[in-house]
């Protein structure tokens, strides 16, 4: 069986809502190049970005914690 991304929010690497988080897990780059590429678009989109965040906070499922 093949495991396949899916695009959740982190339960364990989140600072506001666990969306750069777990954008960076499916994408696999790195968390922090993540919240850089949010906030640089936040300024450089005059806030759109930030709509789009909330937007996935509300509609992307939070990950579940597997034992």
């Amino acid at each position: 069986m093949t495991d396949k991304k899916k695009l959740q929010r982190s339960r364990s690497d989140k600072w506001l809502g666990g969306v750069c988080g777990g954008i960076a897990a499916y994408t696999g780059w790195d968390v922090n190049l993540v919240r850089l590429l949010v906030v640089l678009l936040t300024v450089f989109s005059t806030g759109t970005a930030i709509i789009a965040y909330i937007a996935a906070w509300i509609l992307l499922p939070e990950e579940t914690i597997s034992y």
